[in-house]
């Protein structure tokens, strides 16, 4: 009996080491992919800075960020993105508000209100809406939003001398389509926060005489505020990202944005000119990208510092 203790006690060290093994790669794994993703960002960082830095130096940031005219190939050339930094900013903020308005909302009537088969369709319809290419949404938007905005802006500005009309293609058929294009995202996160809520909150609310729509809206919609900010920023993170859509609804001119002016976002003047900008023009291009990438970082972390200020204070 004695020996067969030992021998148990033996196996069963042994298998604690190996155990302790296998949780000691796992952990290297886990931190591996984590070092993975921070090296991701700190590169392409650090290629942003490399490359927009030259022009940032040669032609001067207040030149850059508050010039107002954009003419990097005339005989003296000005390179001021006042206007499309303008743009970018007012098209994202009115694109994510627009999809968080609808978006969470849909996202409540899948997580709470909806049957099997509702949230089926749903479910199903909004998955394929994040699989469509960008330039499907740019195509769509010219045959359908530009006419229509084009017919819209002829009766609001009958008459008028001074108003260049667009054809349609203007900052609100541009909005209108990042809206559609950062709905999935906002849905499908929202939803999962949504659904991660605890039953208890929704129970103790109900036990204290409140509504369905009370119970939603006042309780499980607070608790999962953390989730649907995150899915607001992803989409903010999407909608400032996106370029070829954009260029073939919002008539890529530089001005400064109005609903019905023909606008150009920061993405669509280096999609649209990379391709034959030399010697400066090019370099303020990747200027442009860190203006940009500089953007989303401010972006992001100003609206998950407010969240979380927002929880630490109730």
């Amino acid at each position: 009996m004695t020996a067969d203790k030992g021998v148990l006690a033996g196996a069963g060290r042994e298998n604690r080491g190996r155990r302790m093994v296998a949780d000691k790669v796992a952990e290297f794994c886990l931190a591996a992919c984590a070092a993975v993703s921070f090296l991701a960002v700190a590169a392409i960082a650090l290629y942003m800075i490399q490359g927009g830095m030259p022009a940032i130096r040669e032609v001067g940031w207040k030149e850059i960020l508050f010039g107002r005219v954009w003419d990097p190939v005339g005989t003296s050339p000005k390179f001021g993105i006042r206007s499309m930094i303008a743009t970018t900013l007012v098209g994202t903020f009115l694109a994510a508000l627009s999809a968080a308005a609808v978006g969470v909302l849909t996202a409540v009537f899948l997580a709470e209100l909806a049957g099997e088969r509702a949230a089926g369709i749903v479910g199903t319809t909004v998955d394929l809406l994040a699989g469509i290419p960008s330039v499907i949404y740019g195509l769509l938007g010219i045959y359908l939003l530009n006419p229509l905005m084009y017919r819209l802006e002829r009766k609001i500005f009958a008459g008028s001398r001074t108003h260049q009309f667009t054809g349609g293609a203007n900052l609100l058929c541009a909005v209108l389509v990042l809206a559609v294009m950062i709905l999935p995202t906002v849905i499908s996160v929202s939803v999962s926060a949504i659904r991660s809520v605890s039953e208890e909150v929704r129970a103790s609310s109900l036990a204290l005489g409140a509504t369905r729509m009370q119970t939603i809206f006042r309780a499980v919609l607070p608790a999962a505020r953390s989730g649907v900010a995150a899915a607001v920023v992803l989409g903010v993170g999407r909608a400032m990202g996106e370029s070829m859509a954009v260029m073939l609804v919002a008539g890529n001119c530089v001005n400064t944005p109005g609903p019905f002016r023909s606008v150009r976002f920061l993405t669509t003047a280096i999609v649209s000119e990379m391709g034959y900008a030399q010697g400066t023009h090019r370099r303020m291009l990747y200027a442009l990208g860190l203006v940009l990438f500089a953007l989303i970082t401010l972006v992001n972390g100003v609206v998950l510092g407010a969240m979380k200020k927002r929880e630490v204070s109730m």
